[in-house]
């Protein structure tokens, strides 16, 4: 199906017409000889007299010609569209960033499984965040690692199966072998933060014509197993920071609250960080409460997007002006063609009204000498 996006533009088509009915032909002026006996020589000169104007006149390939071109010329204008295929495309709704602790602790072999295996806790993460993933459908998600310091894995991003791919590279110390938690909610926010600068920079760039759906929902989801150790900013400010730029922080304590010293886990600070934000604490002690967690989590957030229809357009308006020019080029090489023609036609005439004049003159001259 072809859409026109300035139809207007076939008004234009009989303007040709117009300007030929309604205005007076080109006409220039030449010295003459002015005879008084004119009448007297058209009564001797057996040929009729011409006229003294000269008319251009076109033949008729030469008016098909022009009218064509002239038709593309102002079809071209139109910017004639191919429509595709209608298609849909999903409108993200949430940007949900997953942090996830790497320190040393995550390599303990405390998370048993229905048959009895025992998975280290990140190996655990990665299981139940793959289920998770596929049920985010609309969702974008981003990944930050964090140790000693809090590293951004994967920007925010609506390819599931990169997400994981980078997820399952992970390793446990890769980051260090301390727990920043505050470094990375600091992290979390200011990739919001650089998400929402460069949205509006886009839209600024495009020109108001382009409309920028915000998101809607900021959720970030942090796993850890241990205390803070000596971020730069504490837990507690940082989620003071997120609460002010609607950001919804969820978090999962993962291992024994009864363990000691370094590894303990704070879960006054963890449930302090989750209720400053709007969102909810949890634990996991195996794979199935882990699981759970993920499914409570969803419930929380349930999957927000809209869906849009539409149709890809194609622009084809460099086909008529490429039949134009073709059309152009034959009719130009048709005129050369034809006058050539036309003139050695003539000059043929000539040679051989000047053969025949010859012949006369010899004759005559046979006679006289005669």
């Amino acid at each position: 199906m072809i859409e026109l996006a300035h139809p207007w533009w076939l008004l234009t088509f009989p303007l040709p017409y117009l300007v030929y009915k309604f205005m007076p032909a080109y006409r220039t002026r030449r010295a003459a000889v002015k005879v008084p006996f004119f009448d007297v020589l058209n009564t001797l000169i057996p040929d009729a007299p011409s006229e003294g104007a000269v008319k251009l006149r076109p033949s008729w390939w030469q008016r098909i010609a022009l009218l064509t071109t002239w038709l593309m010329l102002v079809f071209a204008m139109t910017q004639p569209m191919w429509l595709g295929k209608s298609q849909t495309r999903t409108l993200i709704g949430r940007d949900v960033m997953v942090v996830v602790d790497l320190s040393g602790s995550m390599a303990e072999k405390d998370f048993l499984t229905p048959y009895g295996e025992k998975h280290t806790r990140l190996d655990a993460v990665k299981q139940v965040l793959a289920q998770f993933s596929q049920h985010r459908d609309g969702d974008r998600l981003g990944l930050i690692l964090f140790g000693d310091a809090a590293y951004l894995q994967a920007p925010f991003t609506a390819d599931h199966e990169t997400w994981l791919a980078l997820l399952d590279e992970t390793q446990v110390g890769m980051a260090g072998q301390s727990t920043h938690l505050g470094d990375a909610i600091g992290l979390a926010i200011k990739v919001f933060n650089d998400q929402a600068d460069a949205a509006k920079q886009a839209a600024t760039q495009q020109g108001s014509a382009v409309v920028t759906r915000p998101v809607k929902e900021k959720v970030v989801i942090v796993l850890t197993d241990g205390n803070d150790t000596d971020s730069l900013v504490p837990p507690i400010d940082a989620a003071k920071v997120a609460a002010s730029r609607d950001i919804r922080i969820h978090m999962i304590a993962m291992g024994d609250p009864r363990t000691v010293g370094e590894q303990a886990l704070d879960m006054e600070v963890i449930e302090q960080v989750a209720s400053l934000t709007g969102g909810q604490s949890f634990q996991a002690l195996s794979p199935a409460e882990l699981t759970r967690v993920y499914k409570k989590i969803g419930e929380l957030e349930p999957q927000q997007y809209d869906s849009t229809t539409y149709r890809p357009k194609t622009s084809m308006h460099f086909m008529p002006i490429m039949l134009a020019l073709v059309i152009y080029l034959f009719a130009f090489s048709l005129t050369t063609w034809h006058a050539k023609r036309k003139q050695s036609h003539k000059g043929s005439k000539k040679s051989a009204i000047s053969d025949i004049d010859t012949q006369n003159t010899q004759t005559d001259n046979g006679g006289s000498h005669v």
